[in-house]
């Protein structure tokens, strides 16, 4: 099971949809339960949601430092793992919301059979802009350096856009590839 930690963005309810239509167990819960109730639930993965401020992120840094399973941030998510992991973030010079094309610079993993160049719905108005150490950029755009990072040793990703929504046309797969990630790290 998959558990998604609801940062209160509009779009945390659609990453537990889109894992319900892809057939991947899930469970959403609020960013303010304990970490001792999420491991209760023995996920076999967690992803970080959305969310409004990097200043109201709950449980978040906890689940980052001592969970011991693969784990997906994505736009607030992303940036809490920056900042847990030593990289910083600020506003984005230029704030958009709109679908754009990424590079993927680096494939295996969380793209797996995606292509080097993806659609998606991208959104800046806060962005990672210096990459944490043990970290390595996977994506970048012409709007953004740092689109996609993975921990060099850790199965720790963070990505700036939302996959879970029907402007971003392979979200599915990128979820699928979380989803195989994670099996994986259970049987080791």
């Amino acid at each position: 099971m998959i558990v998604i930690i609801n940062n209160f963005g509009q779009y945390n309810h659609r990453i537990s949809r889109t894992l319900t239509y892809l057939g991947i167990e899930n469970s959403l819960i609020a960013n303010t339960t304990s970490f001792n109730e999420i491991m209760d639930l023995k996920p076999d993965g967690i992803i970080l949601g959305g969310g409004p401020s990097i200043e109201n992120i709950g449980n978040c840094k906890q689940i980052i430092e001592d969970a011991d399973v693969p784990i997906l941030g994505i736009c607030l998510g992303h940036q809490i793992i920056a900042e847990v992991f030593g990289g910083k973030t600020k506003s984005a010079e230029l704030e958009s919301y709109a679908q754009i094309e990424i590079n993927i610079l680096k494939s295996e993993g969380l793209f797996d059979d995606m292509g080097q160049k993806i659609k998606v719905w991208a959104s800046h108005k806060d962005e990672v802009v210096t990459l944490p150490d043990n970290f390595d950029i996977l994506a970048d755009s012409s709007m953004c350096s740092i689109e996609a990072m993975k921990h060099q040793n850790k199965p720790i990703y963070g990505i700036q856009f939302h996959p879970e929504v029907q402007h971003t046309p392979q979200g599915g797969e990128l979820f699928e590839n979380f989803n195989r990630i994670c099996e994986e790290y259970k049987k080791e």
